[in-house]
């Protein structure tokens, strides 16, 4: 799911336009990220079951990624909030008793291995006529992909404060026309894929 940046709007933890820290990764209210891997049957509608149980519990989702995993006929949803850890264990609660729902974990980002990406569009003209925003791209070692009279783009991939530093950086330069940012993608660092092992505790039991 992309997240398009506009001035002045609400940010990372839902409640922005109370603490005003549009764009951290620090919650002023005590709130943590916390990364949602969740896999289910792949039957139509399986996304709005999971996605209303953080509406009712009034948590606000920050990224959605949903893509086929390695486990022909599974998917594999990675779901990014701000919440404490008694309701990240709620949530996976709650999502797991859905029926075609095999299993859901919470993570915090020690515990994975995670990568976003973005584009930024920057007007090509500022960019000709400040040295800096060059300088701010390498350091960050983000990459040009595309230039033209009008705009260029510039491509990074990465953890979500290397891509939020780039990205206040180059703000703050005034040349950033637009923004976007991926949903995060994430595996385990354990040596053991969970999912397989439910699957086959499962099988066993059949």
């Amino acid at each position: 799911m992309e997240t398009k940046y506009t001035k002045n709007a609400g940010g990372e933890c839902g409640d922005c336009n109370l603490c005003g820290n549009c764009g951290s990764l620090d919650c002023p209210e005590g709130k943590n990220m916390y990364t949602m891997i969740i896999y289910s049957e792949n039957f139509a509608g399986i996304l709005n079951q999971i996605t209303a149980v953080f509406t009712r519990r009034q948590v606000n989702i920050e990224s959605l990624n949903v893509c086929a995993s390695s486990t022909p006929g599974v998917h594999k949803y990675t779901i990014t909030c701000f919440c404490n850890e008694e309701m990240a264990i709620m949530l996976t609660k709650q999502i797991e008793k859905k029926i075609d729902v095999l299993q859901a974990n919470y993570f915090t980002d020690n515990e994975i291995f995670i990568l976003e990406a973005c584009l930024l569009k920057v007007s090509t003209n500022m960019m000709l006529n400040n040295k800096d925003v060059g300088r701010i791209v390498r350091i960050h070692g983000a990459r040009i992909v595309e230039v033209n009279p009008t705009y260029s783009i510039i491509e990074k991939k990465g953890v979500t404060s290397d891509i939020l530093s780039l990205f206040h950086r180059l703000d703050e330069l005034g040349v950033v026309l637009q923004f976007v940012r991926s949903g995060r993608i994430a595996v385990t660092k354990s040596c053991i894929e969970q999912l397989d092992k439910y699957l086959e505790e499962r099988e066993a039991q059949r």
